[in-house]
């Protein structure tokens, strides 16, 4: 996905002004009416999660479900190998990514489930989240084949993804790598399954996702129009503009897993400190908010001030003449007081294997139940059951 700092964002687009003005009136209709939406949302279970992740999604979707709006989580187990040539500790990386979701404050269903009901257990303000893997959901997976009819490779092609991923694997290859996967190639239809498998008409999305989204809702909308003869199948989902800027690393990048500059939720106090430490700032001692200028110095700013519930001008203000070492003093504390009790919950879970093996049991029977009826629904409508 692309990459840009807010020292190099462009200005917004009129899709993604569109998608601005949208999500203002999505935000007032799931304060009035949060029952009449559903949420998919998801993460590659490449690693635990971060800080990055944390304001970006996570504290997005405890709010969500806290206002009443029923989530569906994917941890997409099966594109962790869209562009890797080895998976990895697969099974370790699901058990951090739900634990940090359970740490975090989502509340999960559990016990038993059927049909496409809301499940057993409630959540704050809504049913219980349905966690699940892609791995554990075959008929979901099995969606891709007729979505695959749907879309050219040239739309796909056209993916700023895929087009960012296709000039990386053109690079690999001169130098004797391998090319870009197929699976890499329709990972925009993977994603088009995840959402509208669970009839999902919301997605939280950052603007660089904004282009799958859309080629979610052009695959419903084809569907519909070609196969159901104008019959709505499918809803064409919305997206849900994060409302947080992206957060720098520690080196000034992108904070990432794969990275290695970011601050991953289970890291501990001490570890936390050492990291925002390294973290890169700039020459000059008086320390002001300026994004564009001073991008690193107004992205610890801005993690303290997520933290603490104040502005970064007004943090800016508080550190003043105090330095690189100022500033790194008040995010450590910052981030460390806010994280201290989510750290303290996640610990809990770590202890309690059980409980997490009933989350993932109780969220794949659920996730099966629906994606068993949509695709008996789709088979139907291509004339294939009797």
């Amino acid at each position: 996905m692309s990459n840009p700092t807010p020292a190099l964002a462009a200005s917004p687009t009129p899709s993604v002004l569109a998608a601005q003005h949208r999500s203002v009136e999505l935000e007032e209709q799931i304060a009035s009416t949060p029952g009449r939406f559903r949420v998919l949302t998801g993460d590659r279970p490449t690693g635990p999660l971060h800080l990055g992740h944390y304001f970006g999604t996570l504290a997005n979707r405890v709010r969500l479900q806290a206002a009443g709006v029923e989530v569906f989580v994917v941890i997409a187990d099966y594109q962790v190998i869209t562009d890797r040539d080895v998976a990895g500790d697969v099974r370790g990386n699901v058990r951090e990514v739900l634990l940090d979701h359970l740490a975090a404050g989502i509340v999960p269903r559990t016990g038993t489930g059927t049909g496409t009901g809301t499940g057993t257990r409630p959540g704050p303000g809504g049913p219980g989240a349905t966690i699940f893997t892609h791995s554990s959901v075959p008929a979901l997976n099995q969606l891709l084949l007729p979505f695959l009819s749907l879309v050219t490779v040239a739309e796909l092609q056209r993916n700023p993804t895929v087009k960012a991923e296709a000039a990386a694997s053109a690079a690999r290859g001169g130098a004797g790598g391998r090319g870009m996967s197929g699976l890499l190639l329709t990972y925009p239809v993977h994603q088009a399954a995840d959402i509208l498998f669970c009839g999902a008409n919301l997605v939280p999305v950052g603007q660089d996702q904004l282009p799958h989204l859309e080629t979610t809702r052009s695959i419903a909308r084809r569907f519909n129009e070609r196969y159901a003869a104008g019959h709505e199948v499918f809803a064409e989902p919305e997206a849900l503009l994060s409302p947080v800027p992206l957060l720098l690393g520690t080196d000034g990048a992108k904070m990432s897993k794969s990275a290695g500059n970011a601050i991953a939720l289970r890291a501990g106090e001490d570890e936390t400190a050492r990291l925002i430490r390294s973290a890169r700032t700039d020459a000059q001692r008086r320390i002001t908010y300026d994004p564009v200028h001073r991008p690193e110095v107004s992205s610890l700013l801005l993690t303290a001030a997520l933290c603490t519930g104040t502005s970064p001008e007004a943090l800016a203000e508080e550190v003043g003449d105090g330095g690189a070492v100022g500033l790194k003093a008040v995010v450590t504390e910052a981030v460390n007081e806010h994280l201290r009790p989510l750290r303290a919950r996640r610990r809990e879970f770590a202890d309690a294997d059980d409980h997490l093996r009933a989350v993932l049991a109780a969220g794949d029977e659920h996730a099966n139940a629906v994606a068993d009826h949509t695709l008996a629904t789709v088979q139907e409508t291509l004339g294939m059951t009797g």
